[in-house]
């Protein structure tokens, strides 16, 4: 038999993974920059617009997409999200200098301050820590304590049988200890 021409599928192993990386590697950084946007109004609030974590959500959900389907992202569709992508960096580097240089001088040169940095972490630590707080009340109040009534009464444990030889007051005395007044 010669060799013939075949219009078989080559094996998943042989396929250059180049594709893939390059899809994982841009949603990496979708992701990056939508918790970027999202921490924009907490981190610095002179550069944030009221919209950002909507558009910070989008990048985000972005970033989900292309993580999660990095292996249907072949071909047209990669060259497409290449193109997003620089078409994003661009215009989102246009963005970001065109509110830079709406800040005032005094503005600018407190931005990069060590102090402001401190400060915008020491608040978002703070809003972290309440956040934690406000959903630790409501699984609080969704899952209440049980009342099982066990802190009243004094647990005794059972006699073993080499000391059942021992005197009735004994005995008599764990009667009264487990009797039926401290239980529900």
């Amino acid at each position: 038999m010669g060799n013939a021409l075949t219009l078989e599928i080559a094996p998943e192993w042989e396929q250059t993974a180049t594709p893939r990386m390059l899809a994982t590697l841009s949603g990496d950084l979708c992701l990056l920059l939508g918790l970027t946007l999202l921490l924009l109004p907490l981190l610095a609030v002179e550069l944030s617009r009221p919209r950002d974590g909507v558009w910070g959500a989008v990048v985000l959900l972005l970033g989900l997409v292309l993580v999660t389907s990095t292996d249907r992202l072949r071909g047209a569709p990669m060259l497409a999200v290449l193109c997003a992508g620089l078409l994003i960096a661009r215009l989102g580097s246009e963005v970001g200098q065109a509110r830079w240089n709406s800040l005032s001088e005094t503005e600018q040169q407190r931005f990069t301050s060590l102090d402001h940095w401190r400060t915008s972490l020491q608040q978002l630590l703070i809003t972290t820590g309440r956040v934690g707080e406000g959903i630790s009340g409501i699984a609080k109040q969704l899952k209440p304590p049980g009342k099982s009534g066990v802190a009243g009464k004094k647990w005794v444990r059972p006699e073993s049988p080499e000391i059942s030889d021992t005197s009735d007051t004994t005995s008599a005395e764990a009667a009264e200890v487990t009797s039926p007044e401290g239980e529900d």
